[in-house]
């Protein structure tokens, strides 16, 4: 595909921001969907406020190719997502047939009670799509170009499992790795210069201290492999015509 994909995630949770909880779920859909050449743009965190909920998904929905929410769709008085998924548009929002029937027999087979409050997490926006959840049953859905997923990071992980085969992806993105020996103050002007005269490529330069000395890895990105190639070759060029150093050049 020539068509560049996009996506947000929006993370909900007080729990989130009190520092109670660590998310682990930003890394893992950015490691799925860069697999899948759908590049991450945005990434929030917003408590479990009803308008704070409708007004950043009517923004980033429109904004990106896809919007992921992660977290507020329990069992608790708190988890307010899925209802507030519903009101950003202006759809109704009930307990699902669909979603009850996958709950029903899982919760029988352990002995336990469909209780009230489990039963609010059968409650799925019209128009939605589910997204199966096969370690504790209760799913996720789908409503236009919004993902609506747990927050557990176990759960999270097997629910985005399943929603990839209603994604659309783009041309994945693409790398070059050149280790300098120098700190990276010594070529800053050089690699600025070089991102004006290549305004295509992202770039990046990320110094380390190493058992060795002092590092700094000089990262070009871009879908287009032989721009992205053209880039490095006069990039390396650049270091050695200065005589900087290069430790290594990796595709």
């Amino acid at each position: 595909m020539t068509e560049e994909v996009t996506a947000a995630v929006l993370v909900i949770g007080d729990e989130i921001l009190s520092g109670r909880t660590k998310d682990r779920n930003i890394g893992h859909v950015a490691d799925v969907f860069t697999s899948l050449g759908i590049s991450l743009r945005e990434v929030r965190v917003i408590g479990d406020e009803r308008d704070e909920i409708i007004d950043a998904v009517n923004v980033l929905r429109e904004r990106y190719t896809y919007l992921v929410t992660t977290g507020g769709i329990g069992p608790t008085h708190d988890d307010i997502t899925s209802e507030s998924i519903a009101a950003a548009f202006s759809v109704g929002i009930d307990v699902d047939q669909r979603a009850l029937g996958l709950m029903k027999p899982y919760y029988e087979s352990r002995g336990l009670e469909l209780t009230p409050s489990r039963l609010r997490m059968a409650r799925i926006p019209d128009g939605a799509t589910l997204i199966k959840n096969r370690i504790s049953i209760a799913p996720g859905f789908m409503l236009n170009n919004v993902l609506v997923l747990a927050g557990v990071p176990e759960i999270m992980h097997v629910m985005l499992d399943d929603a990839i085969q209603y994604l659309k992806v783009g041309r994945k993105m693409l790398s070059r790795s050149v280790r300098t020996k120098v700190p990276e103050g010594e070529m800053a002007d050089l690699f600025a210069e070089h991102q004006s005269a290549w305004p295509e490529i992202s770039m990046g330069s990320y110094p380390a201290i190493t058992p060795e000395g002092i590092r700094c890895e000089l990262v070009l990105r871009s879908i287009d492999a032989e721009n992205l190639d053209r880039a490095t070759d006069a990039l390396i060029q650049k270091l050695n015509d200065h005589g900087i150093p290069i430790e290594t050049a990796v595709a």
